[in-house]
């Protein structure tokens, strides 16, 4: 069975697929339009076009779990973040749900319940990444959720920390929040788990225990 990855053209959607791919983990990504197909087919990943802001029920077919990478971005403004982070989050749990799907790994943020203490910018994205957590902690479906700090594009070290309250640092690269989805993609023991992730000094694989 494969894994359906919404949001695999982001920048971290993209890096988890190249390593899922290069890690044969068999992945479906799930992409907007056609003009993203050609990254993906230089890779040999199989992709599947469907919309998450429409009707993408048929991304799921043939898949046992899902990861959740999608994100407005930081150009959008709230009205995206409402029928991406919100919404189209919302409309995967409720798919997953629907059809049986074993796991929903999101890929959420960092001190997403604290939204008043977020920049006034970033609030709307927190508000959404916290109705959607909470949406999925409600549902019948097995979870994990990942909740990185702030994202840099540095290397990947593969080494992270999840005791956020004693880290020096409130960063995580992209790099190794791709490996860490990787992790728990490939752990199917993980269920009902929720990990806050930044660069740390710990192998992904033992922090994730």
């Amino acid at each position: 069975m494969k894994t359906l990855v919404i949001g695999a053209n982001g920048q971290i959607g993209r890096q988890f697929c190249e390593l899922a791919h290069e890690a044969d983990v068999p992945i479906r990504a799930m992409i907007r339009d056609t003009s993203q197909q050609a990254w993906f087919q230089e890779r040999g990943i199989e992709t599947v076009l469907a919309d998450l802001e429409g009707d993408f029920r048929k991304a799921f077919y043939g898949c046992d779990q899902v990861v959740f990478a999608a994100g407005s971005g930081p150009h959008t403004g709230p009205d995206k973040t409402l029928m991406i982070d919100l919404y189209g989050a919302l409309s995967a749990i409720d798919l997953a749900a629907s059809l049986g799907i074993g796991r929903f790994i999101m890929l959420s943020a960092m001190r997403a319940d604290q939204v008043l203490e977020a920049p006034a910018k970033l609030r709307p994205y927190m508000a959404a990444k916290h109705a959607a957590d909470a949406h999925l902690r409600a549902s019948k479906v097995p979870y994990v959720i990942l909740k990185p700090g702030r994202l840099t594009d540095e290397a990947a070290t593969q080494r992270v920390t999840t005791d956020v309250a004693n880290a020096d640092d409130n960063r995580i690269s992209r790099a190794n929040v791709a490996h860490a989805l990787l992790e728990v993609v490939r752990n199917r023991e993980l269920r009902q788990r929720e990990f806050s992730l930044l660069d740390g000094n710990t192998a992904i694989a033992e922090a994730l225990r």
